[in-house]
């Protein structure tokens, strides 16, 4: 795949670079202000309600346009570009932001408003988050891919780690309004910075060798026709499709059951709901872990560090169903967290340095989608399982994802990745 052809004489620390600095530093800010936003959100809504089906509904309205949207978002990101397609969700979030600040300032907002400008933001995700992907390796030179993911990633993790406790304490010192403000302000220095990338990665896409750009001029005449050649190439590709098919299982049996059947857990056998905050926060603190040492510590053998950390989330949600102290349950999910994150890593920069760049804004969108979309799903599970025990729970679960990384370990391509 193309890269930014002044990559080979780039400094050899991870963020010499100007451009990479940038790229780190607007990602970064991005995944705060989404890990800010959603406590906001999800508070101010408490605020304006009583708790029940409107928080539902406002976080539902985030999450529906999003996911609808990620597969045409991709077809997107491929013609019009990672970087102008980051920048312009960048900004679009920020002035819907602007929009609810307004609106949560000068009037007086119902669910309703504040659900719709939500669901325009989800819209706005949609678009960046396969773009945000794709748009690392047009910057990133290949060696470097791993540490710039295990960089941004981390941040994330850090975000979901300590994002509840800062929005909470904020709002509580300072107000709704000027909590939103603060995110807003971050939101705009986000765009500001991934803004500059437009210029370098126009350079790079001059370079475009001619078979991708007759690929991507042969796909302009029909949006379904271009989704359906990303959606036959991930099929067709056995690494790709086994990557997929971990991530969607992975969050199918994890999502629901850590949150759910950890609710039950720690009310029936860690001494009350406080210690699910302790286990979700161990859950942060691993993928945080795994996330840098991916990045700083790459593996020789990449397809059997896939099976190991399949292998280790499926073992982590097995050995939940034994735990009967705090201290305990929180090193497993830890360790469920450390699978994940390293696990993540690993799979995005082997897409982004495998997969055709002219595909590479469709293959990301279905790992995006395979990320969020499934989470509906394992709520169900969580719920059809937990009337036979929270031991069930886990077991089934964890044995779910076990077999995955048999399944997985059993694929020549995957097995084979170095």
């Amino acid at each position: 795949m193309t890269t930014e052809p002044t990559a080979p004489s780039l400094p050899r620390e991870p963020l010499g670079n100007p451009h990479l600095r940038r790229l780190v530093v607007g990602q970064g800010l991005a995944a705060v202000v989404d890990a800010l936003f959603l406590i906001w959100l999800t508070l101010f809504v408490l605020e304006l309600s009583e708790p029940g089906m409107a928080t539902g509904f406002v976080l539902v309205a985030v999450a529906l346009p999003r996911a609808a949207l990620l597969l045409p978002a991709g077809v997107l990101v491929d013609r019009l570009g990672a970087a102008r397609v980051v920048a312009g969700a960048a900004w679009v979030r920020v002035a819907v932001l602007l929009a609810l600040c307004a609106v949560v300032t000068i009037t007086s907002p119902s669910v309703t408003a504040v659900a719709l400008l939500a669901g325009l933001l989800g819209a706005a995700d949609a678009a960046y988050f396969p773009a945000a992907l794709a748009l690392l390796p047009a910057v990133v030179p290949t060696e470097k891919l791993p540490r710039v993911n295990a960089l941004v990633q981390g941040v994330e993790s850090g975000g979901d780690l300590v994002g509840p406790a800062v929005a909470a304490a904020v709002i509580a010192a300072v107000g709704f309004d000027a909590t939103l403000g603060g995110i807003t302000a971050v939101a705009a220095l986000a765009a500001l910075a991934l803004s500059t990338l437009i210029r370098v990665v126009r350079r790079g896409e001059c370079a475009r060798d001619d078979a991708g750009s007759d690929a991507i001029d042969d796909e302009q005449s029909s949006s379904v026709r271009a989704l359906g050649a990303g959606l036959r190439y991930a099929w067709h590709q056995p690494l790709v499709r086994g990557m997929l098919a971990a991530i969607g299982v992975i969050n199918i049996a994890v999502v629901g059951p850590v949150l759910v059947g950890g609710a039950v857990l720690a009310d029936q056998r860690l001494g009350g709901a406080g210690s699910l905050g302790v286990m979700l926060s161990g859950f942060g603190a691993g993928s945080l872990a795994g996330s840098l040492m991916a990045g700083w510590r790459p593996p020789a053998r990449r397809g059997w560090t896939v099976v190991g950390g399949v292998a280790a989330i499926g073992s982590g949600m097995a050995g939940l169903a034994a735990v009967t102290h705090v201290v305990a349950a929180t090193a497993v999910v830890s360790l469920i967290g450390l699978g994940s994150g390293f696990l993540g890593v690993v799979v995005v920069a082997t897409l982004q340095e495998l997969v055709p760049e002219h595909l590479l804004g469709r293959v990301l969108s279905l790992v995006v989608l395979a990320t969020v979309a499934f989470d509906p799903f394992s709520y169900v599970v969580a719920g059809v399982l937990l009337p036979y025990g929270t031991t069930t729970v886990f077991l089934v679960c964890g044995s779910a994802v076990l077999a995955c990384a048999g399944l997985v370990a059993a694929s020549p391509a995957i097995r084979s990745l170095r």
